[in-house]
């Protein structure tokens, strides 16, 4: 077994980032990251996740999900698209998120953009993503990023996205199954035996 692979207490094997336990990051690991979506506040979430990740480590970030959840009301992209200078304020002043006046005003940005933005943040997703059957053969295999993610960091900035980097979007991708990088052995990899998966 990889060292990037580790079995967790209900004898699955996962991605170690994930850990051995029910927690909140192993949910995440289990349910969420590669797992295709189109939703819209999802991917919205996931995207704004990257935005706030620029310069941060993970951890960092998705240790502040539900506050970032609250703060920017459920990730509904109107009502966000709708906060104001004055909400701006406030969230810099509130300590259980990133007080980052830019990537607050970006988050706000970025889903107007959504709102306007043609094609769709969804159909750009859907034509950038990535199937494969071999799936990497450990985390050194992951890159930062892609010539795929730099040329749909590109069309977003187009669309007046900001936060935008090929780094950023990389981790869009991933996050909402655009591509799957969960590490050969783990039993969300593309290449593990469908009869484990469905265990």
């Amino acid at each position: 077994m990889s060292s990037d692979v580790i079995i967790g207490h209900d004898s699955k094997p996962r991605c170690a980032w994930a850990g051995a336990g029910d927690t909140a990051l192993g949910r995440y690991h289990d349910e969420v990251w590669g797992t295709r979506t189109h939703d819209e506040s999802a991917m919205f979430e996931a995207l704004t996740l990257g935005v706030f990740e620029v310069g941060l480590s993970w951890s960092i970030v998705f240790g502040k999900l539900d506050a970032f959840r609250k703060a920017f009301r459920g990730f509904d992209v109107a009502k966000v698209a709708a906060m104001t200078e004055q909400d701006v304020d406030r969230l810099v002043q509130d300590a259980s998120i990133i007080r980052n006046r830019g990537k607050i005003q970006a988050t706000i940005d970025n889903a107007r953009a959504m709102l306007s933005a043609s094609p769709s943040l969804v159909a750009l997703a859907r034509s950038y993503q990535i199937t494969r059957r071999r799936a990497p053969r450990s985390l050194a295999d992951l890159p930062n990023s892609t010539p795929q993610a730099g040329a749909f960091a590109k069309q977003l900035k187009s669309q007046g996205y900001r936060f935008m980097g090929p780094t950023s979007v990389y981790a869009f991708m991933q996050n909402v199954g655009v591509i799957n990088d969960h590490v050969h052995g783990c039993f969300r990899a593309t290449d593990y035996p469908t009869t484990a998966r469905s265990q």
